[in-house]
């Protein structure tokens, strides 16, 4: 799922901004710019643009940097959207690796896509800002595909080794897909809460995907 990591540091330059809500270059580049700097402020500009709105140009100024600079954070302006999704996958392949085998797979699974899926309370609005982009802007939309399917390469694998089978198998593509079903079900619940538990919302996504349902009231 996308990473909030991305945006919870505290160097860098802010936008400003003008009347009509559009962004203003900063006054210089800031000593010292993370990729969380810019991934902080490009979120901003999207939020308040909109994401087609906004141009890695706009993004550069604001942060006060090279336009060339910001592809050295980022290769794309989506993979600004989804954080350190990449870093998520290493980590959650490296608790399904780690796991006892005695430990049953969908409790593996379960303790795991919630362990690498919490965040602190500064990160949640970013967070909810990338839900928000990934679920309704087209070209996010499409390249969400490419990295669900990494995602459920890394779940395929674990279940694959569990089960004497090939991750390409039905058993592994149909437990890694269900998970990511499960797991973007409990994402977009908590999106739409404000009040809502990241945490407890996958736990409980995950709990009903291993019992199959059974005797689970209307709504969950």
């Amino acid at each position: 799922m996308p990473d909030a990591g991305a945006v919870g540091g505290t160097d860098g330059g802010t936008a400003g901004g003008t009347g009509d809500g559009r962004s203003e270059p900063a006054r210089g580049r800031p000593a010292s710019t993370t990729r969380q700097d810019v991934a902080r402020v490009a979120l901003d500009l999207f939020a308040r643009q909109g994401y087609d709105e906004t141009t890695v140009d706009e993004i550069a100024a604001a942060v006060g940097i090279a336009r060339r600079t910001f592809f050295r954070y980022f290769e794309t302006k989506p993979d600004v959207v989804w954080g350190e999704f990449d870093a998520e996958l290493v980590r959650l392949g490296d608790r399904l690796a780690e796991a006892p085998r005695s430990e049953p797979l969908m409790e593996v699974l379960r303790r795991s896509v919630i362990a690498t899926n919490r965040f602190g309370a500064g990160e949640l609005d970013e967070l909810r800002i990338r839900m928000v982009l990934i679920g309704s802007v087209p070209s996010l939309v499409a390249h969400s595909a490419v990295r669900y399917e990494e995602w459920c390469a890394v779940v395929a694998g674990f279940a694959a080794d569990r089960m004497g089978a090939e991750p390409g198998d039905l058993g592994p593509q149909t437990l890694a897909r269900a998970a990511l079903g499960a797991a973007m079900a409990a994402f977009a619940c908590w999106a739409r809460d404000d009040d809502g538990d990241l945490a407890v919302e996958v736990d409980r996504a995950f709990r009903l995907l291993a019992t199959g349902f059974d005797g689970t009231p209307p709504g969950g």
